[in-house]
């Protein structure tokens, strides 16, 4: 299963992968050309942050410059 997320912001991929260490969700940015699988306690981990920690990850919206 695949579906896509837009906004005038972003535009995400997501879907459900299946790998040897168990399932996977599979989060992608094709304009940005990155992704990242979490399992499902990396999931759950989400739903311990604050708003404020969002907030922190937007102040590098495209993620860390190449020299990082």
């Amino acid at each position: 299963m695949e579906f896509e997320l837009a906004n005038e912001f972003a535009v995400v991929r997501v879907r459900r992968r299946r790998t040897r260490n168990g399932e996977r969700l599979e989060i992608e940015a094709p304009r940005l050309g990155r992704r990242i699988s979490l399992c499902p306690l990396e999931l759950e981990s989400l739903t311990w942050q604050t708003p404020e920690t969002f907030s922190r990850f937007l102040s590098a919206p495209f993620g860390p410059d190449e020299e990082d």
